[in-house]
């Protein structure tokens, strides 16, 4: 379906919403965009589980969540736009046209990318997959059909909501990105994070704050470099950010198949 279809919907804000786990029912209230962001406490096994949504006078809506283990030390973190997925989405044009306007079938992954992640998992059994995005909960269905086409693992979406807030017309992606990452390494501060992004962005700067800020969080960083065509429609590359080299390994390719190698070599890919 045309990107656009995925923002016709209008948001209730402020809705009150039924969550059942099982047999317990959980009342919580959504955000003024209409986005539920709540934490409820609840037993459940590890790994993925299912849940229903509902709302007065609406059949209920299935969902997944996925429930981290307790002893789990290793997780991933991925960008998705020019990541796993070519979207050259920087440039405000291109940006426009990838949400709205094209089809998603014609939406490319970065080649070797879903094998890096498939490998990584197999490798950690029980370790979480987060995509962590820009992107807005409205394409959060168009992001799972295309991961799902293309033989992504699953994983939880960290989005953010669509539309101006209070003080700005557009919403800052780098604050978004920083604040769900502090927010992982508080709710897991177990878990060492392999932090996946590109050099098209902010991925570099933003996971290097990261690891000054959280060194403990971090078990090493994968940035895929643009090839130079991509460079171009993104409005070029990121300048290179510095970072210590003793906290946790660095390593940069441009495809997944670069990243697997160099992953291998420090340690973090068998």
């Amino acid at each position: 379906m045309r990107g656009w279809r995925s923002f016709v919907g209008i948001p209730v804000g402020f809705a009150s919403v039924s969550v059942h786990f099982g047999d317990t029912t959980h009342q919580v209230v959504a955000d003024r965009g209409g986005v539920v962001d709540a934490m409820i406490r609840v037993d459940l096994e590890p790994g993925w589980q299912t849940f229903t949504f509902s709302v007065e006078g609406q059949e209920p809506i299935e969902a997944r969540a996925f429930v981290v283990a307790e002893g789990t030390r290793f997780g991933v973190v991925s960008d998705v736009d020019d990541t796993v997925m070519v979207t050259a989405l920087p440039r405000p044009f291109i940006a426009f046209w990838n949400s709205f306007v094209l089809d998603e079938h014609a939406r490319l992954p970065v080649p070797g990318m879903a094998v890096l992640l498939d490998q990584l998992l197999r490798q950690h059994p029980g370790a979480p997959m987060v995509y962590l995005s820009t992107g807005a909960w409205n394409v959060a269905p168009t992001l799972w059909r295309f991961l799902g086409r293309h033989l992504f693992p699953a994983g939880s979406m960290l989005l953010t909501d669509w539309g101006p807030t209070h003080e700005r017309w557009f919403r800052s992606g780098r604050e978004h990105k920083l604040t769900n990452l502090r927010r992982l390494a508080t709710e897991f501060p177990d878990v060492k994070w392999l932090l996946i992004g590109d050099d098209g962005q902010h991925d570099e700067a933003i996971y290097s704050q990261f690891m000054e800020e959280h060194p403990e969080s971090v078990a090493g960083v994968a940035i895929r470099r643009l090839l130079p065509a991509e460079a171009v429609l993104a409005g070029g590359r990121a300048g290179r950010e510095p970072h210590s080299e003793d906290v946790a390994p660095w390593v940069s390719a441009e495809d997944g198949a670069g990243l697997r190698d160099l992953l291998g070599e420090a340690g973090i890919l068998r």
